[in-house]
């Protein structure tokens, strides 16, 4: 199939019944089922100076990007599948169109995971989750994407295939070439298949929720240090504000979620500590097992993506805030100034063991436009950083969604000069239009 004849493909996935209003859209839809395949439609894109937006599961169409239309999107939604497992070695090589829910599915069959927790786990594709570089609640005790990879297999801009890392976990020998592609947003590759580590499933696991109300929000704040300078190890400590409590604990307080995965001696054990050390006012309530597990499905399905938005009367915004960790409880509180200043809904939760925060906003535009911009200040003064991670197209246009440029962004502009000379792949997806 020449890409220059294409007018409009159909795919049978169900994910490529788009809402138009996140832009990012094609009228030519190809849906490649071998790296081959993938190889040529880009060898033929890249020949005729073809823009194109690459695409799986579809969750991120409104992360990013200041074109509505690119010429085609590639899709990799019906490129999925192990391609190796080596269960002694604890690593698999994955296609990138597989979701999270299906590698987390088939590796539990051998007692093991891969230690990532990102939002929609049944939609979001491990292809998409390693080029955005997510991370979840769990990202305290898992890392990021950033930290699970081993190796990739990559197209470039022209159709040309490389191999970046190896298939090994000690696999030192020069410049990890990994980190170039993960986090870029698909603007340097399309990720055909990516090689990850794997850990054993836990032994048992359990959810901690401690609650308090909002006067005593400094004494929560203190508790956490104390968990962080003792010797019990969380894999969650993550503060979620009153609105999104009220949503999922039936608590309108400050909740903090502490997450425990061991042996079921030490997690009791790490639970006892959390009873004893509590603040006086706090409500505690322990999960375990199914039920930690059911409360994380549904809280990973929360915030909104394109895919789930189907409001018209309105806006709903998700933003991700980069902080010095115990900075994340001070922006939530100053947070709660903008929501009854402008009328908002805003459901926030931030990791009080890493500072990363993720803020979900609704409302009316022009009051969204303005929270945003005075969330940006507040962050600012804390020398942290604002993503606009789910916006409209039209508000895209009007707002920076990556905010300032670092001082080292001639560096990625270079590298995208180099690797992509003519713009093909994802062209103004990324930091700076880039």
């Amino acid at each position: 199939m020449k890409v220059h004849d294409i007018t409009q493909v159909e795919s049978s996935d169900s994910t490529m019944l788009f809402n138009e209003k996140y832009g990012n859209n094609s009228s030519s839809i190809i849906s490649p089922k071998s790296e081959n395949e993938i190889s040529e439609i880009l060898k033929e894109a890249y020949h005729h100076g073809k823009k194109v937006s690459i695409l799986a599961g579809g969750t991120k169409r409104s992360y990013g990007g200041l074109k509505e239309t690119y010429d085609l999107i590639l899709s990799l939604a019906d490129y999925k599948g192990i391609v190796e497992h080596t269960v002694g070695d604890m690593t698999i090589t994955v296609k990138a169109g597989t979701t999270i829910s299906d590698l987390q599915n088939y590796l539990r069959v051998h007692d093991q995971m891969v230690a990532i927790d990102p939002s929609w786990p049944d939609q979001a594709t491990i292809g998409g989750v390693i080029a955005a570089n997510e991370s979840g609640t769990k990202r305290m005790g898992y890392g990021s994407a950033r930290d699970l990879v081993i190796g990739l297999r990559v197209a470039y801009p022209d159709g040309e295939i490389i191999r970046t890392g190896g298939k090994v976990v000690k696999n030192v020998a020069g410049y990890d070439m990994n980190k170039l592609f993960i986090g870029s947003m698909g603007t340097l590759g399309v990720i055909c298949e990516v090689t990850l580590k794997l850990r054993p499933i836990p032994k048992y696991e359990s959810l901690v929720l401690v609650s308090v109300p909002e006067e005593d929000i400094e004494e929560l704040k203190s508790f956490a240090v104390k968990i962080q300078n003792s010797m019990i190890e969380p894999v969650s400590l993550e503060l979620v504000n009153s609105s999104l409590s009220k949503k999922v604990v039936n608590r309108e307080e400050y909740t903090l979620l502490i997450a425990f995965e061991d042996v079921e001696n030490a997690v009791h054990y790490q639970e006892e500590w959390v009873e004893k050390h509590k603040p006086v006012s706090a409500v505690t309530k322990i999960l375990t097992l199914n039920k930690a597990r059911e409360f994380w499905n549904s809280f990973s399905n929360l915030a909104p993506n394109s895919l789930n938005d189907k409001e018209i009367e309105v806006t709903k915004v998700a933003l991700k805030i980069g902080s010095k960790n115990m900075d994340v409880m001070d922006i939530m509180k100053e947070s709660q100034g903008i929501h009854i200043e402008n009328r908002l809904d805003i459901e926030a939760h931030g990791g009080l063991g890493h500072g990363i925060s993720h803020f979900t906003i609704s409302g009316q535009e022009e009051a969204i436009k303005s929270a945003i911009f005075q969330l940006r200040e507040i962050v600012a003064k804390k020398k942290g950083y604002v993503i606009l991670k789910h916006l409209p197209y039209k508000l895209r246009e009007e707002m920076n969604v990556w905010g300032d440029n670092p001082s080292y962004f001639f560096l990625m502009e270079g590298i995208k000069r180099k690797v992509d000379r003519r713009n093909i792949l994802n062209h103004q997806r990324f930091l700076g239009g880039i």
